[in-house]
Order: structure tokens, then C-alpha cells, then sequence
């Protein structure tokens, strides 16, 4: 435990091991004689006690306890006997005591003593006493400090006096972790309270920073201080603003393209939109988790559109609850088929008390983005895209775009994001000040001391520093210690081996931020398809080959994007995909994809055509556990999407193959590529081709 060798036990223990063994044995069969019996007496208690007193962890034991006194509350001698009641109830804290002295790390006694008292019988003046004694044998057990937690609920005691008692726990020892965690959670209600000396809370953070300061400096080795340092960190830059991004984006004037075709393949990916029909996907991107996006939140003003019957879904793969992306569809009516129609969209976000972020935090101000919608007539000649060739993802393919033509649209992509922020006007003054404060200090620690989590806490607080500034302002968003960040992610690489898939998967989410904000990297790795008779290949395609990926992030600004080439990465899921609505080309061969659960954020892509998921792990591994939930049969979060009687009907062929059947049964694909994976054979290449009715090309070959 915590990095501690095990021993082999010596004869002597081994014997002895058994010898208790036998009599735990012995006493769990009696035990459970009179538990499967319902059999509350003294015998019965006592036999039940004596278990518990030697094994703690009888999760069993504790519950049968709980019936009996139960059982024995109900019983007419004691009913309204306030002294029995009493009796009964103290028997059960001496022998929570009893059990705790044997393991005071013991899930199930500390809740069963929660149980006793919150029946209200008991006395709570002896638990801060026992307290101190547990917490004098083991100031950090988690345990005693959440018990502690409940205890002063009970006595209402104030939250300002348990903060002064965790300032002398950790003063006591500023390694206790514990102390550290129950102070941030003090804080936090006093805080939202607005108690009297901690207001406003940018004074009370600044104290805390200094107080944390000490125990960092003093052993930068021990990492209690910072993990309280990451959760000031945390409420630091937390925003107000929630909402970041949108498709269409804030002031756009999209042209929808109803026959299948982009046609003019001079039109930039913020212009032009292709689709089968009059349908437009709209999303809504915030800076964290939110739920309750419904009708009565976001209100669409539209010609012909009626808001209140628009149907929102969030985009984290159970289709409820929570979720940073939200998507909703506007459809166009027929009635101007023959004819272009302009429509112009509001889209307002309605300050609700309903409208939470995953922490808490209401959005901001009523705030609202506007676009335009030009839906063309019908041509009389549609696009037949099963009469398209394959698509080729080779380096021959593309060409770099006209560096005149390229510019021009990406910084209409960049004006674009500056203006997703709503109107509330935030003042970063004071974040900034603290954030610089904060590295000059762990720069200054760093000089003289090569410390892991040191670095960890400079890159979390560089990138916090360029999330702050960009939101500070126009001229403040072309500072970036992008670069600064991703050579200590390599630095810690080397230092901390035992910790390298996390910070491969921090120096990915990094790599793509440093990417995507920076214009001139981002102009690298925008090409177009060289052939332009591909209706369904629009001319910006957006290549993240060859970078080592490990993790997929800043989506929030990829939302454009209809071709995407992530292969030659090491990714081993595609979460967060999900969210680009309007990809329709898609490449991820070459990764470390080992199931087809991990292709699960697919499911949710309506207008992906084109999939190469070739030569990645999908099969190698008999016991995958990177796997990712798969909606089944067996599973509650398919959504109730799963149609039993499509289930049987195909039951003989999917037999062994559910989880492609679950991921591609919805899918419209045209083209698809699984060779190179251990599971692709003959079978799982006809279940394919059945399940796709669309499929024209499979592993580059024609299968109609």
C-alpha cells in the first residue's frame, strides 16, 4: 500500500494466519445462521460483535447490526423507554470504538456510527474526544476528518472555529493532506456564505496563497501543500463566462449547399455547409460542464422556426445530465425550395437559476450570438455520392491552400473566436496579478531544486495565465508560454517515468492548444484535396497527422471543421469528437484504438461519410481495459436507442461482434477502412457491409 513492498509472511505468521482464519470462519457460519434466520438475540448480537470486532471490513455484519436495532427499536418494551433506546444505541458506539480500535480505517464501522447518530438519541459531546484520539494516533486518516465533519454539523459548530482548528493541525504537521482538503472545504462555504472577514474572497485567496507558500518552500518535495495550491489554482481562474464557442459561429453568413455539394470550392469551411437537407446543426460550446439547455434557456429567433418545440441534447455520450457541447437542429421549411431564402438567426442565452455549471457557477448575463442562413434552391441534377470514387488520405493528395486565400479565412476565424465571449464584463485584474505572482514564486523555487510537482504546478499555472489573458482582452491574446509548457511536460517525462501516459496526454491537449491559437502554426497544417471533382471534400481539410498524439482536445474551436486527418497519432479513443457535428471526412489509422468502443463519440456524427480506422489494435487485446463504455443490450446508457427487435434479427451475425454492430448500425458511411487490425477478417467485413446499406467502398475496394 502507498508503495510499501509486501513480505512474505515467515511460517510462524503463516500458522498463525490460519489459526484466526479458522475461528473468523467459524464464526462468520454462526453468523450467518442467524442472519438468513432474521434472529436478533443477545446470542445472536453477541456472535455478531465478536465478528466485527476481529474483521472490521464485514461490510455484511454491519448491515444485519443495523436490522437489530431496527428489530429491537420496534419492540413494545422499548418503544417510547427512552433510557432502552439509549441502551441499545451505546451498545452499538462501544462496539463501532471496539471495531475502530482494531481498524480505524474501517468504511463500514465510521458509517455505521454515522447511522447510530443520526438517530438522535445519542450524546455528541464524547465524539470530539474520540476524535482526538484517532486523529493523535493518524492526523491524516480521511476517515476521522469527513467524521469530524458530520459530528460539527450536528453541533452547529461555526466553520470560522474548524478553520482555526485545521490552520493548528497543519501547522502541527504541514504534510497532513487531510487538514489540507477539510480547508478548502471550510473555505468554500464561508466563502459562498459570505461570512463576516471573508469578503470579498480575493483578499482571503491572497492569505491562503502565502499561508500554502510556506509549506511549499519549507519541503517542495511533500505534495499536500500542492494539491491545496492546485484547488486556490482551481478557484482562481474560474469564469464567469461560460459560453466560448458556437457553430455557426457569432456574425457568420453560412450558405447551406441542399444538393449534396459544396460546388464553388473557393468558399472557406465559415461560408459553406453541405448537406442532403435543410437541416442545420447549431451547437453551443461552454468553458465547463452546464445542464438544463432547454427551450426555456436558450431561445432561437427565427422566421418559421419555433423555439419551443426545438429538442437540445448534450454531446457527452449518454445524450443527459451535463455536458460542456450542447446540439440542437434547425430545420429550414420546403417552402422555399425553389427559391433562396435568407434567414437571419438570434440565438439567446437566458440568465436562469436552472442554468448551472457542473461547479455551481450561474451563467452570466443574458447574452446572445447572431448569424445568417442563405438556403439556396434545389439543383435539378443532385449529386449522386454513391457514384463517388474513394477518397485518398496519402501526402499526394493534398496541396497547400493560396497563402492569400488561407490567411483570409483563418483570421476571419480568429475575429470570429474573439467575439464568442457574452457581455458580462469580467475583470481579470486581480487573476492575472495573483497567477504572475504565483509563477515568479515557482520559477524562483525551481532555481534551486529540480522538483517534479514544482514544474507540474508551472505549467498548470502558465497555461492558467494564457486562459486568463485571453479572456482579458484583444491585445493581450498573442502572449503564450505554449512553448515554455510543452518542454516541461518533456522535462517531466524523463523525470517521472511511472507517470508518462498522463503527461504525453497533457502534452497533447497542449501541443493542439499551441496549434490551433496560433495563426501561422495553424496555416502548417490546413491543405486542400487536389482533386475537386469530390462533392463531398471540402477544400480545407485539417491535418494533425504525425504529432504523437495521446488525447484529443481543444474542440471548442474545431467545431468547423468537415475533413479531418488525426492518423499516425497514438490515440486510444476518440472522445471529443463528438462535438464536430459537421465532420464528414474522418482518418485515424495508424493510432492505438484497441476496441470499437472506442470509435463511441462517432456514433453522434450525422454527416461522416468517409472513416479509415486501419492498422490500429481494434481485437489484438482478449481483456481490453482502456475500453470505453459501449451502449448495449446490458447497458442503461444506450439511451433506449437499442431496438430489441433489431437485436435478434441480426443476432446469428453479430454474434461476437456486438460492439460494431453497436457503433456502425446508425452510421451513413461511404467509404470505410479497418485493414490492419486483428479483428478485421472476412465475417466482420460482410457484417459490415450489411449494416451499412450506403457502403460503396470498404479497405479501398468496391463492395457493391
Amino acid at each position: 500500500m502507498h508503495g510499501r513492498p509486501r513480505k512474505a509472511p515467515t511460517p510462524e505468521e503463516q500458522e498463525a494466519f490460519s489459526v484466526k482464519a479458522s475461528k473468523l470462519r467459524s464464526l462468520q457460519s454462526q453468523f450467518l445462521q442467524f442472519h438468513h434466520a432474521k434472529i436478533y438475540t443477545k446470542e445472536a448480537l453477541d456472535v455478531s460483535a465478536k465478528l466485527l470486532e476481529s474483521n472490521p471490513e464485514y461490510y455484511t455484519a454491519w448491515n444485519y447490526r443495523k436490522l437489530a436495532v431496527q428489530h429491537n427499536l420496534n419492540l413494545p418494551e422499548v418503544d417510547n423507554n427512552e433510557e432502552s433506546v439509549k441502551s441499545i444505541l451505546d451498545e452499538e458506539l462501544r462496539l463501532v470504538e471496539n471495531a475502530l480500535k482494531r481498524n480505524f480505517k474501517s468504511y463500514g464501522a465510521w458509517h455505521h456510527r454515522k447511522w447510530v447518530l443520526s438517530k438522535g438519541h445519542s450524546s455528541t459531546d464524547k465524539e470530539l474526544l474520540l476524535l482526538g484520539k484517532f486523529q493523535k494516533a493518524d492526523s491524516r486518516n480521511f476517515h476521522a476528518w469527513n467524521y469530524r465533519r458530520f459530528v460539527t454539523t450536528l453541533k452547529n459548530i461555526p466553520n470560522e472555529k474548524e478553520l482555526e482548528y485545521t490552520t493548528n493541525m497543519i501547522y502541527d504537521n504541514f504534510s497532513n493532506y487531510s487538514a489540507w482538503h477539510n480547508r478548502s472545504v471550510l473555505l468554500s462555504h464561508l466563502l459562498k456564505e459570505k461570512a463576516k472577514g471573508y469578503s470579498p474572497k480575493d483578499n482571503v485567496f491572497t492569505e491562503e496563497y502565502e499561508f500554502v507558500r510556506h509549506a511549499l518552500f519549507t519541503d517542495p518535495d511533500d505534495q499536500s501543500g500542492w494539491f491545496y495550491h492546485l484547488w486556490l489554482l482551481d478557484q482562481t481562474v474560474k469564469l464567469e463566462t461560460l459560453l466560448v464557442s458556437s457553430w455557426p459561429p457569432h456574425g457568420s453568413y453560412l450558405s447551406l449547399s441542399v444538393d449534396g455539394s459544396f460546388g464553388d470550392c473557393s468558399l472557406s469551411p465559415f461560408t459553406s455547409l453541405q448537406t442532403n437537407t435543410r437541416t442545420l446543426p447549431l451547437i453551443l460550446y461552454f468553458s465547463e460542464a452546464v445542464e438544463n439547455i432547454c427551450s426555456s434557456t436558450v431561445v432561437i429567433e427565427c422566421e418559421n422556426i419555433a423555439s419551443n418545440e426545438l429538442v437540445w441534447r448534450s454531446l457527452s455520450g449518454d445524450g443527459a445530465g451535463s455536458a460542456q457541447a450542447w446540439l440542437t437542429y434547425l430545420n429550414f421549411p420546403e417552402e422555399h425550395a425553389h427559391s433562396e431564402k435568407a434567414y437571419q438567426v438570434k440565438v439567446s442565452l437566458v440568465c436562469s437559476q436552472g442554468n448551472f455549471s457542473s461547479t455551481g457557477v450561474h451563467h452570466g448575463d443574458s447574452s446572445h450570438i447572431e448569424f445568417s442562413v442563405s438556403v439556396p434552391p434545389r439543383r435539378s441534377e443532385h449529386v449522386d455520392l454513391k457514384n463517388e470514387g474513394k477518397i485518398s488520405w496519402s501526402d499526394e493528395s493534398f496541396c497547400s491552400h493560396d497563402t492569400q486565400f488561407l490567411e483570409s479565412v483563418l483570421v476571419n476565424l480568429f475575429h470570429l473566436e474573439r467575439t464568442k465571449i457574452d457581455e458580462t464584463v469580467v475583470d481579470y485584474q486581480w487573476n492575472i496579478t495573483t497567477i504572475n505572482n504565483e509563477i515568479s514564486h515557482c520559477r524562483e523555487l525551481l532555481s534551486t531544486m529540480n522538483c517534479k510537482i514544482g514544474k507540474l504546478t508551472l505549467a498548470r499555472l502558465l497555461m492558467a495565465h494564457d486562459t486568463l489573458m485571453s479572456n482579458a482582452g484583444t491585445s493581450l491574446r498573442n502572449v503564450s508560454h505554449h512553448a515554455e509548457v510543452l518542454q516541461l511536460y518533456d522535462d517531466l517525462k524523463k523525470m517521472d517515468p511511472a507517470h508518462l501516459h498522463y503527461y504525453q496526454d497533457e502534452y497533447s491537449i497542449v501541443l493542439l492548444k499551441q496549434i490551433i491559437s496560433n495563426q501561422e502554426l495553424l496555416l502548417k497544417h490546413c491543405r486542400k484535396y487536389r482533386d475537386p471533382s469530390f462533392p463531398r471534400i471540402n477544400n480545407f481539410c485539417m491535418r494533425l497527422n504525425n504529432l504523437s498524439l495521446s488525447r484529443i482536445g481543444s474542440m471548442e474551436q474545431l467545431l468547423w471543421v468537415q475533413v479531418l486527418d488525426l492518423s499516425h497519432n497514438q490515440l486510444k479513443t476518440l472522445e471529443g469528437l463528438e462535438v464536430m457535428q459537421l465532420l464528414s471526412c474522418l482518418n485515424v489509422s495508424y493510432n492505438k484504438l484497441c476496441s470499437f468502443t472506442a470509435l463511441e463519440p462517432l456514433k453522434l456524427l450525422r454527416s461522416l461519410k468517409a472513416l479509415d480506422i486501419s492498422y490500429n489494435e481494434i481485437g489484438a487485446h482478449s481483456i481490453d481495459t482502456r475500453r470505453y463504455l459501449c451502449s448495449s443490450p446490458l447497458n442503461h446508457r444506450s439511451g433506449g436507442d437499442w431496438k430489441t427487435e433489431e437485436s435478434e434479427m441480426h443476432c446469428a451475425e453479430v454474434a461476437g461482434y456486438w460492439e460494431a454492430y453497436a457503433i456502425f448500425k446508425d452510421l451513413n458511411l461511404i467509404q470505410l477502412d479497418v485493414i490492419g487490425n486483428a479483428v478485421s477478417d472476412k465475417k466482420i467485413k460482410s457484417l459490415l457491409i450489411k449494416l451499412l446499406p450506403s457502403l460503396k467502398w470498404l479497405d479501398g475496394e468496391s463492395c457493391r
